[in-house]
């Protein structure tokens, strides 16, 4: 029997090892021990300890944590409690140790099996299809309306949420809301409140966030936004400065004049050792629908002071430098935006709201899993009694399976959502897989041209195919207000790969076969 690896087949081993790494992991995700944190919340001493979305804790209080129900017995025989008691959370990168009568605010969940993103439709929440009301935004509109939406949401501590331009066939501009894990409802009220932006000292306001108040907030100028260091904390992690001006209308300036006029300088000991301005005794208290999300000290120069200029300053953590250079980055972002906006710039109508029930999509997994299983064994056996080769029929059944897994790669790597539209986009993809495969099969029986002309008509068919649906599946990337983008994304990524990398080594083995 002939081994030859053509180089061919050597192309679709290597995407088949790259797509399984893509999938799992290094080292595979299914093998890794601990809980995964999906939510911090900002204003907790968790956060500012450094505890962030995204890390997994391994241990706490040096017990190992293998599983979700051991996190939960371990937080839930400590807290609450009547005093603050010790507790060191330890993630794969860092030790932490907490002092509270509660348990951290976090939220942490089973670390997923594999880096397979499933879209709301299978992983369960709410959806929603928005746009402006009584206006058509430009793309550039659409783009600052799910800035301000999506820094909204961070503000609230949501997790899992996914802000995302669309748009249909007509032009018009959507934005689509999805979040994992909540109601229509939910979401529903979210999206219907408008928001506000208050900066206050104490309990007067001195100015409401949009272009009332805030003349301009200056952003990407390295003259007046600046990171202005970064340094370790001394606890294993590093911290970044942030500072930016803000410009306040004449109004505002003297809002905050009149307010600041009867407050003391608080004289620390601090900043008189060091000669440096002292602040005044009340911080200026960022807040978003009433939620407080920054307090910034107010230098002494300020005091009765009607000027329309005020720097604001801030800092970001990380466990490395670069991450903290990252978070600060985003931190300052952040505060600018809410500082531009405060609010929606627009009032907004839900076009479409739905939502999923997760164990639906579990159960939509399953059988499609199962439904493809069958279709595949079935076809295997249906091209064994019509073309009497066991090789070919087993090798048609592992070309389809590999096709599958290279399609589920690429999805992981571009962080692609599976959805309802994208799962059956595979599922077409492989119905013309098989056609394909069936032709390369059909054509090598023919006996009146070599070999090499057989599989180069063969081809030519193939390709032509090929093309039609590549140009017919374009226009879905737009219809429904790409809702239907999953299914034509997919199914483009899956014959793409089919035509390009498995029919090229199918046609390479199925010549292996007929010349032993």
């Amino acid at each position: 029997m002939s081994k030859k690896l053509t180089f061919k087949i050597w192309v679709l081993i290597i995407f088949l090892l790259f797509s399984l790494i893509s999938i799992f992991g290094i080292p595979p995700s299914f093998l890794q021990k601990g809980v995964l944190i999906t939510s911090v919340d900002h204003n907790s001493t968790a956060f500012e300890l450094g505890l962030r979305k995204g890390n997994i804790i391994i241990g706490i209080d040096e017990k190992k944590i293998n599983s979700l129900e051991d996190f939960l017995e371990i937080i839930n025989s400590k807290y609450p409690s009547d005093k603050d008691i010790k507790t060191i959370i330890q993630t794969k990168n860092s030790e932490i140790i907490l002092y509270s009568k509660e348990a951290p605010e976090i939220i942490v969940s089973k670390i997923p099996k594999t880096n397979i993103k499933l879209g709301l439709d299978l992983a369960g929440g709410a959806r929603a299809l928005v746009k402006a009301q009584n206006k058509s935004l430009d793309s550039k509109e659409i783009n600052t309306l799910i800035d301000i939406t999506s820094n909204r949401f961070n503000v609230y501590g949501l997790s899992d949420v996914k802000v995302s331009p669309v748009s249909d066939l007509s032009g018009e501009h959507f934005m689509l809301i999805e979040i994992a894990g909540a109601t229509p409802t939910d979401l529903k009220k979210l999206i219907s409140e408008q928001g506000k932006f208050e900066a206050k000292i104490g309990n007067e306001t001195v100015f409401i966030g949009g272009d009332r108040d805030v003349a301009s907030v200056c952003r990407n100028d390295a003259t007046c936004a600046v990171i202005t260091a970064c340094n370790p904390d001394g606890a294993g992690s590093f911290y970044c400065k942030f500072r930016f001006s803000v410009y306040l209308s004449e109004a505002a300036a003297k809002r905050h004049a009149n307010i600041t006029s009867e407050l003391e300088v608080n004289e620390t000991s601090e900043c008189l050792s060091n000669k440096e301005s002292c602040s005044l005794e009340k911080p200026l208290d960022l807040y978003v629908d009433d939620k407080l999300v920054s307090s910034l000290l107010i230098n002494e120069g300020l005091k009765g002071s009607d000027t329309t200029q005020i720097s604001i300053s801030g800092s970001g953590k990380g466990e490395t430098e670069q991450d903290a250079y990252t978070n600060t980055q985003q931190e300052m972002h952040n505060l600018q935006t809410i500082l531009i906006t405060g609010s929606l710039p627009y009032k907004l109508n839900i076009e479409k709201l739905d939502t999923i029930s997760p164990t639906l999509g579990k159960e939509f997994i399953h059988s499609i899993f199962l439904a493809v299983i069958i279709a595949l064994i079935a076809v295997t056996i249906i091209i064994f009694i019509r073309y009497k080769n066991f090789k070919s029929s087993v090798t048609l059944l592992v070309i389809s399976i590999s096709e599958i897994i290279i399609i589920l790669g690429i999805a992981s790597l571009i962080k692609w959502n599976l959805d309802l539209p994208s799962i059956a986009g595979i599922l077409a993809t492989i119905g013309t897989g098989l056609d394909d495969l069936i032709i390369i099969l059909d054509e090598t029986t023919q006996k009146f041209l070599s070999l090499k002309q057989r599989l180069k008509r063969a081809f030519v068919i193939i390709l032509g195919a090929y093309f039609t649906s590549f140009v017919s599946l374009l226009p879905l990337m737009w219809a429904g207000a790409g809702l239907l983008k999953g299914f034509a994304v997919t199914t483009i990524i899956g014959i793409t790969v089919g035509v390009f990398i498995t029919r090229p080594a199918f046609g390479d083995i199925i010549k292996n076969f007929i010349k032993e």
